[in-house]
């Protein structure tokens, strides 16, 4: 059984095994340190998987899958339990999530809770599902035939998943593929090792027989590998878009589920209730100290409220707390490197060496930037025009919402924007013209809700998380008929 305290060294330095079959094992291939993200000391080093190793990983799981597999009953029996064990391991996940990743505890302790409600959510959707009855008999000359469909699973899923959510994002991938009957292979981030690595030790305990997942460590040429096998039959990655178009080359005709990158955009309109909104806005944008797909980067803002928007967000972020992310009402802790922080610091100098305003924060200590509250940043800047992926928001005039559209479209993203406004017309504009995969009225672009489908659109990828619908894309049709 994997050591719950693995990344809590006291006397001894901790490790970070793979799971082979049954098996915790140590990984054949190159090392790599792994660092308290506050403290920049190293809690362990983790080892990646040899070639070899995977070879095994997919053999075994092929051989899993191709045996009698659990009923849609016992699948979601054991996501109940293991989301039953997960809310009992609130602790140890706690201790574990919180230095390898650098999350303040608010966010971890949001992660958590939101992962034990994905499996949930996978399970039932594993009791129900099915396939639908044909109404064959309605055609020609079919009066004594009887149509159906079987939803079957694929096979060996093949997920590999990001620093920012190695929890929630890992259950939202791994859930549905176990709930439709799949066997999966897991590589989690290279940097937040462990926290996955418990996860799946909650599914083991839960009663998942072995072989359902295994878990392997590794960078781009571990996942080549997998890959490089023609078992694996579906690909659930979320990262950055330029590593998703590598992995996407390689899949070639196998599905695949894409979730990359993203310039997240809300708009605060003519008549939005700020009360409601600017609390809202500061949620979105600094929590995981901006690393979220979906944190707002470019507040746009009606011109005839940019003034008064300015100035009460700036009293907002201003205070929040930056710091040890374990501190009491610590609101933003260290971005997952110190290069990521040394580069978000450098966009902030570009911005306003190109006449953007600074309204708070842009300071940088070791690995953490404070909240940073930017107005007038050229589009033409990085934190314009590119992923930011920091705590920086950017405030952005607009005219109409003819334009506020025009210039969400205008990148190559398209994952979720957040509108404010009281015009059901103008609602229904944004809802109908933006080319993103969700748009949030009254709510940020941040807003998700673990049920809901959440995919992107364009350069931001394709396919969609949420167990009702990603369980459907981790199988397929079979059309099954009947002739009396």
């Amino acid at each position: 059984m994997l050591d719950p305290n693995m990344d809590i060294p006291a006397s001894r330095e901790a490790t970070y095994p793979i799971l082979i079959g049954s098996e915790w094992v140590a990984g054949e291939a190159a090392s790599r340190e792994i660092l308290d993200k506050y403290t920049l000391k190293r809690l362990g080093m983790r080892a990646a998987a040899s070639p070899e190793q995977i070879g095994r990983m997919i053999a075994i799981a092929q051989d899993r899958f191709e045996a009698d597999r659990l009923s849609p009953y016992d699948r979601g029996a054991i996501l109940d339990r293991a989301a039953d064990l997960v809310k009992s391991r609130l602790t140890d996940f706690l201790a574990v999530m919180r230095p390898e990743t650098g999350f303040t505890t608010a966010d971890c302790e949001g992660e958590i809770h939101r992962t034990c409600l994905t499996l949930k959510l996978a399970a039932e959707e594993a009791r129900r599902f099915s396939g639908d009855i044909i109404p064959v008999a309605g055609a020609p000359s079919q009066g004594g035939r009887i149509a159906m469909t079987l939803r079957v699973p694929l096979g060996i899923v093949l997920a590999v998943t990001p620093f920012n959510s190695p929890l929630n994002t890992v259950a939202h991938k791994i859930a549905p593929a176990i709930g439709a009957g799949n066997v999966v292979l897991l590589k989690p981030a290279s940097v937040t090792p462990a926290s996955t690595s418990l996860l799946v030790q909650v599914l083991l305990d839960a009663g998942l027989p072995p072989g359902y997942v295994q878990l392997f460590h590794g960078e781009g040429p571990a996942v080549s590998a997998a890959l490089n096998d023609p078992r694996i039959r579906y690909v659930a990655f979320t990262g950055s878009t330029e590593v998703g178009r590598i992995i996407q080359a390689q899949a070639g005709l196998r599905r695949t589920q894409m979730e990359l990158g993203s310039i997240a955009f809300t708009v605060i309109a003519e008549d939005a209730d700020l009360s409601r909104a600017l609390p809202k806005v500061v949620s979105a944008g600094y929590r995981k100290a901006g690393q979220v797909c979906t944190s707002i980067q470019v507040l746009l803002v009606h011109e005839s409220r940019l003034d008064e928007v300015s100035e009460s967000l700036a009293g907002l972020v201003a205070p929040l707390k930056s710091g040890d992310p374990a501190a009491p009402g610590c609101v933003t802790g260290p971005l997952i490197s110190l290069d990521e922080a040394k580069r978000v610091e450098s966009w902030i100098s570009e911005a306003l060496d190109g006449g953007a305003t600074l309204l708070a924060g842009g300071r940088r200590t070791g690995s953490m930037v404070a909240p940073t509250l930017l107005r007038d940043v050229p589009p033409t800047m990085k934190i314009g025009c590119q992923e930011l992926f920091g705590p920086v928001v950017s405030i952005e005039a607009y005219r109409s919402s003819e334009q506020a559209i025009a210039r969400i479209n205008s990148t190559a993203y398209g994952l979720a924007s957040g509108v404010f406004t009281n015009r059901l017309d103008d609602a229904f504009l944004f809802a109908r013209k933006l080319h993103v995969g969700g748009v949030h009225i009254n709510e940020t672009s941040s807003s998700r809700v673990d049920l809901m489908p959440y995919g992107g659109s364009k350069d931001s990828g394709f396919g969609r998380e949420g167990p009702h619908y990603a369980i459907r894309e981790m199988s397929e049709e079979r059309v099954v008929t009947f002739l009396s």
